[in-house]
């Protein structure tokens, strides 16, 4: 498994991938899965994979070498739109020739694909391209998009990027997120390729390969958890069973009817001596629930 985050951001674009691969615990590899097409001044396009990887490498091979009846490859084509559309129809030509192959060893055709970048004077975009070699395009309802083991990385994007993040708040961001995902998850690993792009460069921007020892990203691991530590123990404990002139930090008040759903005591147990409130079924806690 992998992770990978592209974000579309009005100063440009960030791209941050992983590069841990594995097919079980004692086999575990690092391959890059993000591949740079650039042409300084006339085009500049980033392509991050996750899933099978005999799947991606043979995506990525088809997409930098293939040139159609009509002429068109990903270095000429004039949008971003359609360099997406020759990244389907690769996705297909690899699905066609692998997929019942996979399928016969109980193999899925697993692959999903973040492309972006920019060609010419068209504006910076971002597409996520799916297994079946459709795709999606990013918005400024939707500014980013993750691949692989998403989940872990996500809380931290969605409180934090907007098109109008800065590129290093961005990058930042992404390392966070990446950072949370590597704790979480063996299945991501270092090193990370990180790529920020300026809009209008038409040329890599910035780019670093980050490892074990880059300064940055260990600050970076070691503060963020340290001040999650500082934001958790400066939220107040809840109020329980507040009185009714309570009205800071209650979390149930004297007034509510709180009960939880009980399961009654078989007759060949013997009770303990505490008296409990009455046993709420099923039934009854919806019919509190529509009361309250």
């Amino acid at each position: 498994m992998t992770y990978c985050i592209g974000m579309r951001l009005n100063e440009g674009l960030v791209f941050l991938s992983d590069s841990r691969t594995n097919a079980g615990v004692d086999q575990v590899g690092t391959f890059r899965k993000m591949s740079v097409f650039e042409n300084p001044g006339d085009r500049m396009l980033v392509l991050m994979t996750a899933g099978n990887l005999s799947i991606s490498q043979a995506i990525r091979q088809i997409v930098s070498e293939h040139v159609d009846a009509d002429g068109r490859s990903i270095w000429n084509v004039a949008s971003m739109y359609d360099a997406a559309r020759i990244v389907g129809e690769a996705v297909r030509t690899v699905h066609l020739r692998e997929a019942k192959a996979l399928a016969d060893c109980g193999i899925d055709f697993n692959v999903s694909i973040i492309l972006g970048g920019q060609i010419g004077a068209e504006r910076c975009r971002l597409f996520q391209v799916y297994s079946a070699g459709n795709f999606i395009e990013s918005h400024d309802e939707n500014t980013y998009f993750q691949i692989g083991e998403a989940k872990y990385g996500k809380p931290i994007i969605d409180r934090v990027i907007n098109p109008f993040t800065r590129l290093d708040e961005a990058a930042k961001c992404a390392l966070i997120s990446m950072d949370s995902t590597l704790r979480s998850n063996i299945s991501v690993g270092l090193p990370l390729d990180l790529l920020v792009y300026e809009t209008g460069s038409l040329a890599v921007t910035r780019f670093v390969t980050i490892d074990e020892k880059n300064q940055y990203f260990r600050m970076i691991r070691d503060t963020w958890g340290e001040q999650l530590k500082h934001v958790f123990e400066g939220i107040v404990d809840p109020v329980w069973n507040a009185a009714p002139e309570t009205t800071m930090n209650v979390l149930s008040s004297a007034n509510m009817h709180s009960k939880p759903v009980r399961v009654a005591i078989p007759e060949h147990v013997s009770r303990g001596g505490l008296t409990v409130a009455p046993l709420q079924s099923l039934a009854q806690q919806f019919s509190d629930d529509k009361q309250h």
